[in-house]
């Protein structure tokens, strides 16, 4: 798989995946049952980063999402990190992966909602439509926080595609939304320095 848009294939490949396809189909199902029911569904590529003013960021202490992992290894929260498979069919052999700032994805939400107010219901990508590999956000962490943490290379955990990029053009065209944070380094100074607070 690459770059996802919204006609791409439903294939989920864990209970996760398929509670989330679920979902979508009891919302459908209802709407279908009740003309007067708008729907917006967004789908979340890798959501990351923390609000801007501090105020707001995940704060969950055994996280296994990449960037959390690695600004809590650079502030020593953690002894190392781990990189799991670099052996796959991409540039640096590491999985890529869509980030998009958690400020983006609050306002595409507000995109979503003007949107069915004025029309019908619909599916949205959310995400920026490019990718960035384990090794680039692991270096850009470092680059970052000014800490050259320890990686330690772990074997692929299962079902984990090589890459993964939202095609997420239908949000842009027919909606306002247009993402301001759009930048792996701003994503990673404010995961860090909202995890500097926690």
């Amino acid at each position: 798989v690459a770059e996802v848009s919204e006609t791409t294939p439903t294939n989920p490949i864990n209970p996760y995946g398929r509670s989330k396809l679920m979902s979508e189909q009891i919302i459908k199902d209802y709407a279908a049952s009740n003309e007067n029911f708008k729907f917006a569904i967004l789908r979340y590529f890798n959501v990351a980063g923390a609000d801007e003013e501090g105020l707001i960021g995940q704060n969950y202490p055994n996280a296994t999402h990449l960037i959390k992992v690695a600004v809590q290894t650079a502030l020593g929260k953690r002894d190392s990190m781990g990189i799991f498979g670099d052996d796959y069919a991409t540039k640096d052999g590491t999985c890529v992966r869509d980030y998009i700032h958690v400020s983006d994805l609050a306002d595409a939400h507000i995109s979503a909602l003007e949107y069915i107010g004025q029309n019908g219901s619909e599916t949205f990508n959310v995400g920026y439509g490019r990718g960035f590999s384990v090794k680039e956000v692991i270096e850009t962490a470092k680059k970052v926080s000014g800490v050259n943490f320890k990686v330690l290379n772990a074997p692929r955990r299962d079902g984990d595609p090589a890459i993964l990029i939202s095609n997420a053009s239908k949000l842009r065209s027919l909606t306002s939304w247009k993402p301001k944070r759009d930048d792996l380094a701003l994503i990673i100074k404010t995961a860090l320095e909202w995890e500097k607070r926690i």
